[in-house]
């Protein structure tokens, strides 16, 4: 018994994580013939484009988030377990865990993307980030414990330090966020702190490159940037981060911007897991796969959504790391484990570019759609709005999430100040870094192999 799943004549299909990715999967291998095992640290699935309204008060965490066991109720052929991986085993066809090993006949890695702090220690250890839940409720109450701490201090230069806001990386999640705190800024902060002039909240957004919203058109590039000036963004264009000491982030040797407040969303690696052989993972950590999305080398194991490295003549960079490509790419793996289950050939990842969008704020969004159409303003904005809430997982959800839209955008308020869960960055420091080391230790250590189980068959093979 594999953590007390059932023993099945059926092949066994192991699906490490249940972002957009995993989720499409397991939900579109329901009718087919197998044992579908889901396998994720959080028993939840989080709608990550909107975790920057979590981190800004729009939203609570509940709003975003639907549990896995709910969401797959009523399918009898998933099960679910909430662990940790600690490495894969291929030649063994197991996954090991921290609560015990699971066989495979077929695994698919969804494991998503992680944090890429390009090597700055002292950014790492420093800045803030919006990759989980848990991510942007720590930030959340950061932001307001700064507040409540510029109300209390008595120089002038810590009170500016910790008011001021810097946003690194100038991607839809940090125009995004950027928008979010202008506003907060203007119509919610006055009213919380009449004590502090919040005319001298300065918010920043630096961006190593030459555009904001790079990988979008021209048109979104220059609108998306003219909205974030209205709003009184500072934008830093090809501009560096270096390092961050003293409360300052040096973007040169002597010029830095003053801040208690940097927010990281600059870039992303794979997250590749332990055991997979050394020439299929990338430099960025994502996973070598072909157009079938097999892992290059590996016969039944698989990698979907922002892990997976497809290269195609097309695409010679890869496959961007975006929510329709993983959802298209756990699509056609689900239609080519079915083609397998009846001795078919699996057929090639064709991607459909649906277009890509961000929001500014209020009225304010810029849209490319295939076919050179681009538009912004209140038709982008009532656009982004349809689409988030139609993806969202669950009525409750897009219900709960839809009124509280309504009541900030008439209200002009964010009700969601609450700090719940104080952040303490030594604390959260101190646990990183027994975090880093335990999994160090566990990657050094002499690994000593279990008697070689026989290989599992080919499905439909």
């Amino acid at each position: 018994m594999d953590t007390n799943l059932p023993k099945t004549s059926q092949p066994r299909i192991v699906i490490v994580g249940c972002g957009f990715a995993g989720l499409r999967l397991a939900k579109d291998l329901a009718k087919l013939p197998v044992q579908v095992v889901v396998i994720d640290r959080n028993n939840y699935h989080n709608f990550q484009p909107l975790l920057y309204q979590v981190a800004t008060g729009g939203l609570e965490a509940d709003s975003i988030a639907y549990p896995i066991r709910k969401i797959f109720a009523g399918q009898h052929n998933f099960y679910y377990r909430m662990t940790d991986v600690e490495r894969v085993e291929p030649a063994q066809n197991l996954v090991k865990t921290n609560i015990g090993d699971i066989h495979y006949d077929h695994l698919v890695l969804a494991t998503g993307s992680l944090t890429n702090f390009f090597g700055l220690d002292s950014i790492e250890q420093n800045a803030m980030q919006i990759k989980s839940v848990p991510n942007a409720l720590n930030l959340r109450s950061y932001l307001f414990q700064n507040f409540e701490k510029a109300i209390l201090t008595e120089d002038p230069t810590q009170r500016q330090a910790l008011m001021n806001v810097v946003v690194v990386g100038g991607g839809p999640t940090g125009v995004e966020i950027c928008g979010s705190l202008a506003e907060m800024r203007k119509d919610v902060l006055p009213k919380d702190y009449p004590e502090l002039d919040l005319k001298q909240m300065e918010i920043y957004l630096v961006e190593s490159g030459a555009e904001v919203l790079g990988p979008m058109s021209k048109f979104a590039q220059e609108k998306g940037k003219k909205y974030l000036e209205e709003k009184g963004i500072h934008i830093r264009l090809n501009t560096h981060a270096q390092r961050y000491e003293d409360g300052r982030l040096y973007y040169s040797e002597t010029e830095f911007i003053r801040t208690q407040n940097l927010i990281w969303a600059a870039g992303v690696n794979g997250a590749a897991l332990d055991g997979l052989p050394e020439e299929v993972v990338a430099r960025n950590k994502r996973v070598n796969v072909d157009t079938r999305n097999r892992i290059l080398g590996l016969r039944n194991v698989y990698a979907i959504g922002d892990v997976a490295n497809m290269i195609t003549e097309e695409m010679p960079r890869g496959y961007p790391m975006l929510a329709p490509v993983a959802i298209q790419q756990a699509e056609q793996l689900a239609e080519n484990l079915g083609r397998l289950l009846k001795g078919e050939e699996m057929q090639p990842f064709q991607y459909t570019n649906k277009g890509s969008m961000a929001i500014v704020g209020r009225n304010r969004a810029v849209v490319d759609l295939p076919g050179d159409l681009h538009f912004g303003g209140f038709l982008g904005w009532l656009t982004w709005l349809f689409v988030h809430l139609m993806t969202l997982v669950g009525f409750r959800n897009k219900a709960v999430t839809l009124v509280g839209w309504a009541i900030s955008y008439f209200s002009s308020d964010k009700a969601l100040r609450l700090i719940i869960r104080p952040f303490n960055r030594h604390d959260f420091n101190e646990h990183q870094l027994q975090t880093k080391a335990a999994e160090q230790k566990a990657a050094t250590a002499e690994y000593i192999p279990s008697v070689a189980a026989p290989e599992a068959p080919v499905v439909g093979g």
